[in-house]
């Protein structure tokens, strides 16, 4: 197939790893980059060997196909509606807006003109997460019933020296930060949530910058930093989730799914990569056979989605996957203040699995596969 022309609008830390991988899949290729800081832009075309443009030229150019959004969450919007206006493929980094009415404009304004919306995470593309899906859909842990998913930190004033985002207020906390992974992972493996309920809490109201600049400087906090809650299926698992940033030190793994006949351990949802464990008699470690797992693939999913309008089938990391992630984090939060379940108000199709035994770089169409 012909690759498909990238335009990245925001160039700053998170786009290294997708301007480099956009060498490892062969359905896209960096075609231009821009940023309203124009030095980083220039930094960044010089470095991967492309044109560094305005944002009006590049949403201009003939040869961008998809518009890359790496934008701060406040942007994603008005970017993202920016570039499906002039003809644009979109795909963003998570979360795909910071609220579940302004995802709704993304996805209504696509379906509109006919153009396809992607949005981070794409981990749950990777072999380790391929390798948990392809244990559930032969059954070996049989009807899944139950699980949990687990993020517990001390917080990101530890190392980051400009953490104030992170205790913000609307669309910060620790689970708009790392819920998209954790649920994303979850909605691969089991499909749509329908209800939620969630408690929530502020471990305390100030907190102080560790290291840079700033360090020994307080910062409020206006959101809750421990948010906790259930999430029911479509199918009828119950699935326990914990975001927190106000625990130093805990032994829960990252995912576990329980079945009526065993168990999985499934590792870190902000990874690719990592060792899934399964339980029959006894607990066992689970050969990798799907690619993408032994590193850092992010922008996979938008080399599906690009693969995916060649061929003319759906995209697994969309539009509809992303909103109905931030219905549930947004439904968790509602259920906390409101000391009630939430029925959510979206839904979506459990994303395709892919194929194992396909090389690094390829995905499914047919003259790449060997």
């Amino acid at each position: 197939m012909t690759p498909l022309g990238i335009g990245v609008i925001g160039c700053g830390v998170i786009s290294d790893i997708y301007m480099k991988n956009c060498a490892v899949f062969p359905q896209i290729r960096l075609a231009a980059v821009a940023d309203l800081n124009i030095e980083a832009a220039a930094a960044k075309g010089a470095e991967y060997g492309v044109p560094a443009v305005t944002v009006a030229e590049l949403l201009a150019r003939e040869d961008v196909d998809i518009v890359l959004n790496l934008t701060i969450p406040k942007a994603h919007v008005e970017v993202g509606l920016m570039a499906l206006e002039v003809g644009k493929h979109v795909y963003a980094e998570k979360p795909l807006a910071g609220s579940v009415a302004d995802g709704r404009r993304l996805v209504e304004a696509a379906a509109a003109r006919g153009l396809r919306l992607g949005s981070a995470p794409d981990t749950f593309l990777g072999g380790a997460h391929q390798t948990a899906r392809a244990l559930v859909d032969t059954g070996r842990i049989g009807r899944p019933t139950a699980g949990t998913a687990t993020m517990m930190v001390a917080g990101h004033e530890r190392w980051h020296p400009n953490p104030d985002f992170y205790y913000a207020g609307e669309g910060a906390g620790p689970l708009m930060d790392m819920g998209p992974y954790y649920v994303t992972a979850m909605v691969n493996l089991l499909g749509p949530v329908s209800r939620v309920t969630g408690m929530a809490a502020k471990g305390r109201d100030r907190r102080i910058i560790a290291t840079g600049p700033r360090a020994g400087q307080e910062i409020p906090v206006a959101t809750p930093t421990h948010v906790t809650g259930v999430m029911e299926f479509a199918s009828g698992a119950l699935v326990q989730i914990v975001t927190s940033f106000d625990v130093k030190a805990h032994r829960h793994t990252p995912l576990e799914l329980y079945g009526t006949e065993g168990a999985m351990l499934i590792p870190d949802p902000n990874r690719f990569d990592g060792e899934v464990m399964l339980y029959g008699e006894d607990w066992q470690a689970q050969p990798m056979r799907h690619a993408h797992g032994d590193g850092n693939y992010r922008g996979l999913g938008l080399a599906d989605m690009a693969g995916a309008i060649a061929a003319g089938r759906d995209h697994r990391a969309s539009g509809q996957l992303a909103l109905h992630v931030l219905d549930v984090m947004e439904s968790l939060l509602r259920s906390a203040a409101s000391d009630r379940a939430e029925t959510l108000s979206t839904t979506c199709d459990r994303p395709a699995p892919l194929p194992a035994g396909t090389g690094t770089g390829r995905i499914e169409e047919p003259e790449m596969a060997q």
